[in-house]
């Protein structure tokens, strides 16, 4: 996401395997992980799992220079959020807990099986698991389900999440929330059923292939109505997985205990390995740098790559370089022009920037090649309908300060012009981002001012259309991943006119082209995703003319993993290390 969101891309094509030589240690010692000092080799964990290990107890410690979003599982939207949830909450269905493309696959998870579709593909029914229980011991239901799902419906309330289902669900009912629900038993929302406390049905107005997906969201997670405490709630949210929360303190940290109320027997691929997990906050990207390759940390939350000072270290020294992982992570690093500011109302205007835009700074900016692939278009390349489309030469690396200078002329803005950019101060990659534009925009007079706000206010700030408008941000660095593996799940929140609410927004550019938004009604109701895929790929193109986005970089992340860390893989789902599946071999 916008967030940090979320569906990652494929793994490395070929895996730069650099495997140090291991301490050593006999059988047994290799099925508890490893000896402490193994180093299993650079990108080893990219398509397998290193160290793999059932060893239970310990303290998984994770650090992150970005507090979490929320969370709240219905507003959450960073991606490292939504693998964290893995911990605390449940869904109808899961991403397997499998390296690489495995992990794409949807397994059920509160829900007894896959769900039963009717023949019309437009009604969705699912049994639960029996014996599946919150942390304070009440059972989970069905109505729990259905209640979760209406939270979101509260936009007034419960923001800053995806709001895919409200698109799915509300059929013009105009639901409102369960917080001004005239119902009694406040379940109003007409297109979820609840036959008994065991079976839960959606309802769908139209085929939607995707519809699957949404329910593996943290949107669709069971809350208990008793416990609910709407706008807060993120605050402590109530468990219904293997850890729950005994402290969070925003900016601070927080720490995981044991659920004891969680069986693993119901729980197909939850490790649930650590007794404690903590999760870190630090301002001090380097200070945490430090601690990882000191092992003191074990993991990035945040999974955005060492900074650019502790990779040059580790890429130069073969022994560091083995505890690392350098893939793709599903992400689209890019500055967005927006049209709703002015002068980025006129489309000239906005390919003056992205003509005058130097994408080898801006890749340097973020920490050169080893931090992504130059990239000319917005749909990554893992989801079908993504090709090479390029009008703009982004990915040779180059200005073009003539044509730059043509489309100001074109924009009636001769001598340049003035305008803001706006980004998340607590992300120095994209600090750098912005000040690398503004330096090679001044090449052909466009001032640029470079305005930092706090990330964590990402929902009222940039994603608030009101607030973009009155602070003049003309330009947004920022950078998603796709919410769920298809064209839809990376392109409809950016560019999709009916994903625009009034807070917690990822179509800063204000997209709304009846054209577009009709390509992806089409492509949900195919059943051949090659052809879903030629719908795709037609947004994708007609989205860059419109030169609405500046792509940077095809996103990688040069992560560190503490060689004690068991049961390490990337998986395709999050871009990211699965964190649920993680131990440690020394039990500390």
């Amino acid at each position: 996401m916008k967030r940090n969101r979320t569906l990652a891309v494929a793994a490395l094509a070929a895996t730069l395997a650099l495997t140090a030589t291991a301490c050593g240690g006999s059988k047994d010692e290799s099925n508890d992980g490893g000896a402490k000092g193994t180093a299993a080799g650079f990108n080893a964990a990219v398509d397998k799992v290193v160290n793999p290990s059932d060893k239970k107890g310990g303290t998984l410690n994770m650090w992150t220079t970005t507090d979490v979003d929320s969370l709240d599982p219905g507003r959450a939207y960073y991606a490292s959020v939504w693998n964290f949830e893995r911990f605390y909450t449940r869904t109808l269905l899961s991403f397997d807990g499998k390296p690489g493309k495995e992990g794409l696959k949807l397994v059920p998870d509160l829900a007894a099986a896959q769900p039963e579709i009717s023949a019309d593909a437009k009604t969705y029914t699912f049994k639960l698991k029996p014996g599946l229980k919150f942390e304070d011991g009440s059972v989970i239901t069905s109505k729990d389900i259905k209640y979760g799902v209406e939270r979101i419906f509260a936009q007034d309330v419960i923001s800053g999440g995806p709001t895919y289902l409200i698109n799915e669900l509300d059929q013009g009912q105009n639901y409102k929330g369960p917080y001004t629900d005239a119902d009694p038993n406040k379940l109003g929302l007409k297109s979820v059923t609840t036959p008994d406390d065991n079976t839960i049905v959606f309802s769908l107005a139209k085929p939607n292939s995707d519809f699957p997906y949404l329910l593996a969201m943290g949107s669709a997670a069971p809350v208990p109505q008793k416990l609910d405490t709407g706008s807060q709630y993120g605050q402590k949210p109530v468990s219904s997985g293997p850890y729950k929360f005994k402290s969070a303190e925003p900016g601070k940290g927080y720490e995981l205990v044991r659920n004891e109320n969680w069986d693993a027997a119901s729980d197909p691929f939850r490790k649930a390995l650590p007794d404690v997990v903590k999760l870190t906050v630090t301002t001090n990207a380097d200070d945490m740098d430090t601690q990882l390759l000191a092992n003191t940390a074990d993991l990035d939350w945040a999974q955005t790559g060492l900074s650019q000072a502790a990779q040059v270290k580790v890429l130069q020294d073969q022994a560091l370089k083995a505890n690392t992982d350098d893939p793709y992570n599903g992400f689209i690093r890019y500055i967005t022009a927006v049209p709703t500011v002015a002068p980025f109302d006129n489309e000239h205007c906005r390919k003056a920037v992205l003509y005058a835009a130097d994408t080898t700074a801006l890749q340097t900016a973020r920490g050169g090649s080893v931090a992504g692939s130059l990239y000319g278009s917005m749909l990554p390349p893992n989801i079908l309908g993504s090709d090479d489309y390029d009008p703009f030469s982004l990915a040779q690396g180059k200005p073009n300060l003539d044509k730059a200078k043509e489309e100001l002329k074109a924009c009636g803005k001769p001598e340049g012009f003035k305008t803001n950019i706006a980004v998340r101060g607590n992300k120095p990659k994209e600090v750098n981002s912005a000040v690398a534009l503004q330096t090679a925009l001044k090449a052909v007079n466009i001032d640029v001012t470079v305005q930092q706000y706090d990330g964590k206010l990402i929902a009222s700030e940039i994603g608030a259309p009101d607030v973009v408008k009155a602070k003049g941000y003309g330009l947004i660095v920022m950078g998603w991943g796709a919410d769920f593996p298809t064209g839809s799940g990376y392109l409809q929140p950016l560019v999709d006119g009916r994903f625009i609410p009034s807070n917690g927004n990822s179509n800063y550019a204000e997209i709304n082209d009846p054209e577009i938004n009709g390509w992806f009604d089409q492509a949900a109701a195919q059943t051949d995703p090659a052809k879903a895929a030629e719908l795709y790929k037609k947004i994708n193109h007609k989205v860059v003319d419109g030169a609405y986005y500046l792509p940077i970089v095809a996103d990688k992340a040069l992560n560190w993993r503490n060689p004690r860390l068991t049961n390490v893989y990337i998986t395709d789902a999050f871009g990211e290390v699965d964190f649920q599946a993680l131990g440690v071999s020394d039990g500390k």
